[in-house]
C-alpha cells in the first residue's frame, strides 16, 4: 500500500511543491515542480521536512533515561509529539550499577519502537568518562574509562556516542581503541587544553559534546577545548535554547564549524509545566523556561527540536538550512544515509509546519503519530 503526504517538500535537491508518496516505512518517490523556500512558505501549503533527530536526550514528559522499566518509552512519545522522530537516550554520569540497570532498561525500546514514539537509535554515553572538575550538572561519580565496560554495557543496549575528557590519564589511547572498534567518540565535560583537544581528534574523536558548556573556553592566548572545536570540528552538538549558548557564540560556532547541530539536551522537566524533576541522581528545577540545579547551574534544558528550528532560523538561518542542523547533520554523524532527508529509499520521517514553522502532523516510518490525550 502508497500513500502520500501533500505540500511543500523539502529534498536534498532543493523545494518541491506536489506530494512525497511513501510505502512500507520508505520513501519511494517525491513528484511536483521546483520553487524557492520563499514561494514554499507564500504557498500556504505544509512545510514537509526530515523528522528531527535528537543525538542527547535525558528525559521528557516526566521521566529520566536512568530509570528501568517503561521511562524510555514516556520519553520517546514525548519528543515525537515535538517533532523528534529518531533520538539518542543519553546516560548520566553515576556509580556502575545505576549505569547498567539504565542500560538493560533501554535494550528493548532499542530493538523495537513502541507506538506512538521517536525511533531510539541507540544510547548516548555522555558519562561517566569525564573530568570532575567539569561536571556541570553531571553527579560526581566520573571515573576513567573503561573499555570493558563499555564493550559490557553495549552487548545490552547499542551505544552510538561516548563523550570522553581526553585530558584524563590514557584517554587518547583510549579514543584510539574505542573508534577502532567502531564507536562515535566525542569530546566533553572536559577541563584540556587546545592542544589536549587536537590530540584527540588525531587519534579519531569526531564531535564535541553541548559545545562552549563544561568544557575549557577560548581565550587568545589560551584557546581552549571549545578552540580546538571551532578551529578543527567538521562536527558538534550545541543546545539552541538561547540559554546555554547566547545567540552571538550560536552564531560565532555556525560560521566556524560546518555541520554543528543542535540537541535538547532535554530533562524530565520537558513537556512538563515548571516544579521540581530529577536528572539522574540529582533534584533540578524548571522555572522561566530553564532547568537548573539547587545552586542555579544549568542542568539540561526542556528544549523540544521544533523549537530548535524555529530558533536557528530565528538566528537568520534559510528553514532549509535549520533542517540541516536539527536532522541532516545528526545522521550524517552517525553514518545514517537513511535517516534525516526526505529521498527515494530514506525511512519516511517527517515533519509537517505550517507557515509559521508551527507543527502540525509528525509521521515515523510512514504512520501519522497520534497523541489521544493530547
Amino acid at each position: 500500500m502508497r500513500d502520500a503526504l501533500q505540500g511543500a517538500v523539502l529534498t536534498p535537491f532543493g523545494w518541491r511543491l506536489g506530494e512525497l508518496r511513501h510505502a512500507g516505512g520508505r520513501i519511494v518517490a517525491i513528484n511536483g515542480r521546483s520553487i524557492s523556500e520563499d514561494e514554499a512558505r507564500a504557498s500556504g501549503a505544509p512545510l514537509i521536512l526530515p523528522g528531527f533527530i535528537d543525538l542527547h536526550v535525558h528525559g521528557g514528559g516526566g521521566h529520566d533515561t536512568m530509570d528501568a522499566g517503561d521511562a524510555a518509552a514516556h520519553i520517546a512519545r514525548t519528543h515525537a509529539r515535538h517533532g523528534t522522530t529518531a533520538m539518542l537516550a543519553t546516560t548520566m554520569t553515576a556509580p556502575a550499577e545505576d549505569i547498567l540497570q539504565a542500560f538493560e532498561g533501554l535494550g528493548p525500546i532499542c530493538r523495537a519502537r513502541p507506538a506512538n514514539a521517536a525511533r531510539v537509535l541507540g544510547v548516548h554515553l555522555e558519562g561517566p568518562y569525564i573530568n570532575p572538575g567539569k561536571l556541570g550538572a553531571q553527579p560526581d561519580f566520573a571515573r576513567e574509562a573503561s573499555l570493558d565496560e563499555v564493550r559490557a554495557l553495549h552487548a545490552l543496549a547499542p551505544i552510538r556516542l561516548i563523550t570522553v575528557a581526553p585530558e584524563l590519564p590514557g584517554h587518547i589511547e583510549l579514543i584510539a581503541q574505542l573508534v577502532h572498534e567502531g564507536w562515535r567518540v566525542q569530546l566533553g565535560h572536559s577541563a584540556g587544553c587546545y592542544e589536549d583537544g587536537v590530540a584527540a581528534l588525531g587519534a579519531g574523536a569526531a564531535g564535541f559534546t553541548h559545545l562552549f558548556n563544561a568544557m575549557t573556553g577560548l581565550h587568545h592566548r589560551d584557546p581552549g577545548m571549545a578552540g580546538a572545536a571551532l578551529a578543527h570540528a567538521e562536527y558538534s552538538e550545541i543546545i539552541p535554547d538561547l540559554l546555554h549558548v547566547h545567540p552571538g557564540a550560536l552564531k560565532v560556532a555556525l560560521r566556524a564549524i560546518p555541520k554543528l547541530y543542535g540537541v535538547t539536551d532535554s530533562t524530565a522537566a520537558t513537556g512538563m509545566p515548571d516544579g521540581e524533576y530529577r536528572l539522574g541522581r540529582h533534584r533540578v528545577f524548571k522555572c522561566l523556561g530553564g532547568v537548573r540545579l539547587d545552586d542555579g547551574t544549568l542542568a539540561g534544558s526542556a528544549l523540544t527540536m521544533d523549537q530548535a528550528l524555529r530558533n536557528f532560523v530565528g538566528l537568520g538561518l534559510s528553514v532549509a538550512e535549520a533542517s540541516a542542523r536539527t536532522a541532516t547533520h545528526a545522521a550524517d554523524y552517525l553514518g545514517l544515509a537513511d535517516h534525516g532527508r526526505l529521498a527515494p529509499g530514506a525511512h519516511a520521517d517527517c515533519v509537517l509546519l505550517d507557515p509559521d514553522l508551527n507543527l502540525t502532523r509528525v509521521v515515523i516510518e510512514g504512520e501519522t503519530i497520534e497523541f489521544p490525550d493530547a
